[in-house]
């Protein structure tokens, strides 16, 4: 049997990272949840790390949620050595976040050149801001970002492909 693969799920407090994880995992989720101890906009927040596992065509995929702070940075490094791919996700109805998920991005990428892709979620909401929009504001490519609404499998699902695909496409040129 193959050894499994991880893929790091990041991003500012708040993106949705635990429920990305959540709605992805074919296991119980094994997550650090505390109260939060500064005000960041919700009661309670991931301080190590949210776990998760999914089998895609007989490979197991471990899923490693970061915490979103920057005082938690030291687990971001941790994380991603060794992964597959990075999936940042960002709030897309929180701009004013935005700055720091560049600098998380940053941060991991520089240290750890993974594959990634940017996932701007709540789409289902109103005044969210477009993938092409993000991707423009993150300088990347319009294919490199999605919008998902992450309590939804098939839209998890679908960030989850893109970036499998991505890496495939860039294994094969």
């Amino acid at each position: 049997m193959n050894a499994p693969m991880k893929l790091v799920i990041s991003g500012p407090v708040g993106a949705g990272k635990t429920t990305f994880v959540q709605t992805l995992s074919e296991t119980e989720v094994i997550s650090t949840e505390a109260d939060a101890t500064e005000d960041i906009g919700k009661a309670t927040t991931t301080v190590a790390f949210d776990f998760g596992t999914i089998n895609i065509d007989g490979q197991e995929l471990h899923l490693y949620g970061t915490p979103g702070q920057d005082r938690f940075d030291f687990m971001w490094d941790v994380l991603c050595e060794g992964a597959l791919g990075l999936v940042l996700l960002v709030a897309g109805d929180r701009p004013q976040d935005f700055l720091h998920a560049r600098h998380i991005l940053e941060f991991i990428t520089s240290r750890n050149p993974v594959p990634f892709i940017v996932g701007v979620t709540r789409q289902d909401l109103p005044n969210v801001w477009h993938p092409n929009d993000v991707a423009a504001y993150f300088d990347l490519p319009a294919g490199q970002v999605l919008g998902l609404q992450a309590t939804l499998p098939d839209s998890a699902r679908n960030i989850l492909i893109r970036l499998l695909e991505s890496q495939l496409t860039k294994e094969s040129a």
